[in-house]
């Protein structure tokens, strides 16, 4: 029992030595004050400020094992490797992580670029021109596609882990404007978007969010105004011809173009008994086409249609439903919005008359510059930027697909 006292006393003896020599070493480094009540058992509490932090908090977690954990009686020669270890990792996460919470080099820079419809030429297009920012830059450019509310909000926490300091969104639900920014808020992560506008909780524009998009409504004129000339020019009589307008309300860039064009025809002396809607449910093509099969089962007596929709494969879809009531392209005037999906359209002998084009180079390669510049300047893009379209029609369309970069061989 005497020896057994004694052993359990020098034991004793020993884990106080360990244990002082330990906490010797920590002062020694200027560390002592910096870290939690000293326990060889307990957890590390690891750095949370941004992604890179936490990654060097794994290290951290290395050295207090090697100083606090490591069977100290076999293994002395570590306990200063941890020591220094700590010293130089404690002096690189404060500078790495201090002042912005994140902030890197331009070569450490990384850019999300998230879209609803990644399928489309249009988006693919932003992406295209925004990869050229990313190239002259020499910043990573991360595209993703996120379809639906829940995809968005795990691409961005997504884009948080990865190192991302940014990101350009067109949202696939504008509504979700109040998540979305406190998303970015959350991860440090500064933000734009582009096509479409986010609105907060009541519906109102979330003006405080830098924004690129169209100018909805104006482009929307240019359509009503081009139908109106076009159906000047063959000499049709206004009461033999209708409108057919495909709507999607739910969206409010979508709602801004329609409405455009219905005033610019209005304006130009159509009469508005013969505008007709037909709401679409779906950003689809499916959706146009069903929309304005029910709009011409009901208004048989009508010879000629000026069509329009929020953009191209509406109206395609539309032209599509005309085609299957055998309705032609010597009775029908369509022209829609983006210019992207057309070069196949307007290379058939169909209605599809013509398109405006918008500039999917400004919408890919300005926002990610402006978010670019944004991460190194410190100073935010201007609030709300807008671009312009022109019309393209069989005698023009080649040469301005070409000339935007947007022609496919």
């Amino acid at each position: 029992m005497a020896a057994d006292s004694r052993r359990g006393e020098s034991g004793s003896g020993k884990s106080r030595e360990s244990r002082e020599s330990r906490e010797s070493c920590f002062g020694n480094v200027g560390l002592r004050s910096a870290l939690p009540p000293f326990s060889p058992s307990a957890p590390f509490p690891r750095p949370e400020r941004g992604v890179w932090g936490r990654g060097v908090g794994e290290c951290f977690e290395l050295a207090w094992m090697l100083v606090c954990r490591w069977e100290l009686r076999t293994m002395k020669r570590f306990r200063w490797l941890g020591c220094l270890l700590l010293v130089g990792l404690a002096q690189v996460w404060l500078v790495g992580c201090g002042g912005d919470g994140g902030g890197s080099d331009s070569g450490a820079i990384k850019i999300g670029f998230l879209v609803k419809q990644p399928e489309e030429s249009w988006f693919r297009a932003e992406w295209r021109y925004a990869q050229e920012a990313a190239d002259e830059k020499g910043f990573e450019l991360i595209k993703i596609g996120a379809k639906d509310a829940e995809e968005v909000r795990s691409q961005i926490d997504s884009l948080a882990v990865s190192g991302a300091q940014g990101f350009v969104i067109c949202t696939p639900d504008v509504r979700m404007g109040p998540a979305i920014k406190r998303l970015a808020e959350q991860n440090d992560l500064k933000f734009m978007t582009v096509d479409d506008q986010l609105v907060d909780a009541e519906g109102a524009f979330m003006t405080e969010v830098p924004h690129l998009g169209i100018a909805a409504k104006e482009i929307g004129r240019q359509v009503g105004k081009a139908l109106y000339v076009e159906m000047q020019n063959r000499g049709w009589a206004v009461e033999d011809t209708a409108a057919c307008v495909v709507v999607f309300k739910d969206l409010d860039t979508a709602r801004e173009r329609t409405d455009g064009a219905m005033e610019a025809l209005i304006e130009a002396g159509f009469p508005v008994e013969k505008v007709y809607q037909a709401p679409q449910k779906k950003d689809e093509t499916d959706e146009a086409f069903n929309a304005t099969n029910d709009l011409l089962t009901n208004h048989p007596e009508v010879r000629n249609w000026l069509v329009c929709g929020m953009n191209d494969l509406t109206v395609i879809g539309a032209v599509r439903a005309f085609s299957s009531k055998g309705i032609g392209k010597d009775r029908v005037i369509a022209i829609g919005i983006n210019g992207t999906d057309v070069q196949d359209e307007l290379g058939k002998d169909n209605a599809f008359f013509g398109s405006m084009l918008l500039q999917p180079r400004l919408h890919g390669y300005d926002t990610v510059s402006m978010v670019y510049d944004w991460i190194q300047s410190g100073v935010a893009p201007k609030a709300d930027t807008r671009t312009t379209a022109i019309l393209i029609t069989r005698d023009n369309y080649e040469q301005e697909l070409k000339r935007q970069g947007l022609w496919r061989e």
